[in-house]
């Protein structure tokens, strides 16, 4: 899906759901989305994974750290052992690997008009529809 078709869907849908669908976590907070009546789009983070953009404008709304956004226990953080990287790493130099491939990024991520959350925490994501 390219970048203007994403944007007219999202502004209709409102939240931009990025979810692994093999994920229970993510599995887990679809379910909840639905259950809430969310008006949601839904986006596979392994096949159509955040660039770096993205990840840097959904950092800077978050206000959260940049760690906040790495899949600290995946596969692909270990085997890279970023850990150990990421002190000596910049914070666009953290990005650019972020959008090199989904499996890196935290998820769920929920975006919304006001803000990006990380993860699923049911009490977060309650206060995010509220907004």
């Amino acid at each position: 899906m390219n970048e203007e078709m994403r944007k007219v869907i999202l502004k209709m849908a409102k939240i931009l759901f990025v979810a692994y669908p093999k994920c229970t976590t993510c599995k887990k907070a679809e379910n909840w989305l639905k259950e809430k009546g969310a008006d949601y789009l839904l986006r596979d983070i392994k096949t159509d994974h955040p660039s770096a953009l993205e990840l840097k404008k959904w950092y800077e709304k978050s206000g959260l750290d940049i760690k906040r956004f790495f899949n600290t226990s995946g596969m692909l953080y270990k085997e890279m052992q970023l850990k150990d990287k990421l002190p000596n790493m910049s914070l666009q130099e953290k990005l650019d690997l972020l959008g090199t491939d989904g499996m890196l990024v935290k998820r769920p991520i929920l975006v919304t008009d006001k803000q990006v959350l990380t993860g699923f925490k049911e009490k977060e994501w309650e206060e995010a529809l509220k907004q």
